[in-house]
């Protein structure tokens, strides 16, 4: 491209400078010959006039005296004089001349001869000089078409390694611009479209982490009823464990589709209206296996058939997150306990554990952030879980551990009071 761009330069350039070139070498010679020919007439006007005033005057006319009244030495001038032999004074011209005669008023003429070779050093001179000046433009064409090509080719070679890079999964946008509106229109193409991979690409990461660990948690518990099944032979408890490994299977699939519908759009949800007692009960089936296995025990108190407003699976999934936290960082039993602030119901989830450090209290829903080895993304799911719901998750206390979940309550809500604590 840089070599097309100085061969175009230079061609429009060569094609101006031989149109004006050659028209400006034609006037120039033209004047400089009509220069000389005028030059001429006017010495031999000027001759006859010394003539006719010498001989007005009764002076002798010689060729000593016309010598010295010769302007220059290359002109050669003939007098004529009525009755008289020619006078001529300097040296005469050999080849081609420039010629002009003058008349005086007492009959004589006077011609005036310069060589043309005088004419042809100057049109030389001129000439040289017009193609020293062509030159010199050739040069800075050249030099401008460079700088020129330099400044579009290197703009488009890093336009294309941007290309190039973010074709080949590399999204991070260079917010590079070149002062040329039609470049730093392409760059703003490119960066916005590495911005845009870029949070394609942190969807789909996030995506693939949120269902790991959301997966996981539902799979576990069904694989521990199936184990159940596996070692009991009573017919009732093997029915049992089957209908809520069923259950279990059903939750797993809401999981899935609450992760794909959050992908997509984090605020879609189907809202409804539905009793907290059904969905604290199924999560202390599903989670009291793993706290027997662990010594520790599940429980739950509070207001009984309070009805909220949200998605059931979403709830479920946060309840899991909590008591899954509270299994794997906490200690002692774990107490689901539901009350009513105002228009909301609240699930607060507490344990008898060491709580949570202080310097985490703050971030204790921020992604990757974890008290101990573990992911940190489990709260930050439930969080946007419980928000993308209409809901929201807080954390109420750190010593001892206490998160509450605020959902919206339905106007059809009649709470009892306080059950006793369940097992």
């Amino acid at each position: 491209m840089r070599r097309r761009l100085i061969q175009s330069t230079l061609a429009v350039v060569l094609v101006v400078i031989a149109v004006f070139g050659v028209s400006l070498v034609i006037v120039e010679t033209r004047t400089i010959s009509d220069s000389a020919q005028e030059r001429v007439e006017s010495e031999a006007v000027r001759l006859a006039s010394i003539v006719d005033s010498r001989l007005f005057g009764a002076q002798q006319v010689d060729a000593e005296v016309l010598r010295k009244q010769v302007t220059q030495d290359h002109y050669y001038a003939v007098i004529r004089l009525p009755g008289e032999a020619p006078i001529e004074v300097g040296t005469k011209p050999a080849g081609d001349v420039i010629s002009a005669t003058a008349a005086g008023e007492e009959g004589e003429t006077v011609t005036v001869q310069e060589p043309r070779s005088s004419v042809t050093r100057e049109v030389g001179r001129t000439l040289l000089i017009i193609a020293l000046v062509a030159l010199l433009a050739v040069v800075a064409a050249v030099l401008l078409a460079v700088r020129q090509a330099n400044r579009l080719a290197s703009p488009l070679t890093d336009l294309a390694e941007t290309a190039e890079r973010l074709g080949s999964g590399d999204p991070r946008p260079r917010h590079k611009r070149y002062g040329v509106p039609e470049l730093d229109r392409v760059a703003d193409v490119l960066d916005s479209s590495a911005e845009r991979i870029a949070r394609m690409l942190t969807a789909e990461r996030r995506l693939a982490a949120d269902a790991s660990h959301q997966l996981r948690t539902p799979l576990t518990a069904l694989s521990m009823r199936l184990e159940e099944i596996t070692l009991t032979d009573d017919p009732d408890t093997v029915k049992e464990e089957a209908t809520i490994a069923l259950t279990q299977v059903e939750r797993l699939t809401d999981v899935v589709e609450r992760l794909l519908t959050n992908s997509r759009d984090p605020r879609t949800g189907s809202a409804v209206s539905f009793d907290l007692d059904e969905v604290i009960q199924q999560q202390l089936a599903e989670w009291r296996p793993a706290y027997r296995s662990a010594g520790r025990a599940i429980v739950s108190s509070g207001k009984r058939h309070l009805l909220a407003v949200g998605t059931p699976g979403a709830v479920a999934q946060v309840l899991a997150a909590l008591i899954e936290n509270s299994l794997m960082h906490g200690g002692g039993t774990v107490a689901l306990r539901t009350r009513v602030t105002g228009n909301q119901a609240v699930i607060e989830v507490t344990d008898e554990g060491p709580g949570v450090p202080a310097d985490l209290g703050a971030r204790i829903f921020e992604r990757a952030i974890s008290g101990r080895n573990s992911t940190g993304i489990g709260l930050a799911v439930a969080r946007d879980l419980a928000e993308a719901d209409g809901g929201r998750l807080e954390m109420l206390q750190t010593k001892p551990p206490i998160f509450g979940l605020f959902l919206s309550r339905t106007a059809l809500s009649k709470p009892q009071d306080d059950e006793p604590m369940v097992r």
